[in-house]
């Protein structure tokens, strides 16, 4: 996709984040990445090796989707949603206000604003999602949209990379209770027991 972008925007955007990161570091906002995935009994394998002649085998079976929606900082506690079934606006809308409802009570302390950062993908600028940014920013939270096609600009991105690649165990998949169970843990221990270090 990065053949479709705007180099220019992306440029633009990358010293933008720079500048994000160095408030954040400064405590003068507080700098969040937003997004969306799924999980299901369908590995995530995106390459592996065997031996010659052998075969790597692993269980894969139909089954339901776990959606996430988290917020992801560097430098402040994560906070997830899981959802067993369809992620539209209203549901991203209804993640959005529990997030800022959570957060108008510092912002009322401290006064210093939280930017989300996320993508351009229709549930988050819908008619719906966007009517709400307004009231959202009165409660310290606002909405940043990256460029399209950037999708390494959202620290999230790297974040959902190293659950489905490296974090959740094999034997996860076996079952279904299985996969929600050990993705649960994973999501409570992020930044505790699973750190990402962003150089």
């Amino acid at each position: 996709m990065r053949s479709r972008r705007d180099d220019s925007l992306f440029e633009k955007e990358q010293e933008n984040q720079k500048s994000m990161s160095a408030m954040a570091g400064h405590g003068k906002i507080r700098l969040y990445y937003f997004d969306e995935t799924g999980f299901s009994l369908e590995p995530s394998v995106p390459y592996a090796w065997q031996p010659v002649g052998g075969q790597l085998e692993i269980p894969s079976f139909k089954s339901r989707r776990i959606n996430v929606l988290g917020f992801f900082s560097k430098s402040h506690p994560a906070s997830f949603h899981t959802v067993e079934g369809r992620v539209n606006s209203a549901v991203a809308v209804s993640v959005f206000d529990a997030f800022a409802s959570a957060y108008a009570a510092e912002y009322q302390s401290h006064e210093t604003p939280c930017v989300v950062n996320l993508d351009n993908a229709s549930i988050h600028t819908s008619r719906a999602f966007r009517s709400q940014l307004a009231k959202w920013a009165l409660m310290g939270v606002f909405v940043h949209y990256l460029p399209t096609y950037s999708s390494e600009l959202n620290l999230i991105e790297t974040l959902w990379r190293k659950i489905k690649y490296e974090w959740l165990p094999l034997s996860c998949y076996a079952a279904y209770e299985n996969l929600k169970k050990s993705l649960q843990d994973i999501l409570g221990g992020v930044g505790s027991e699973y750190q990402i270090n962003f150089v």
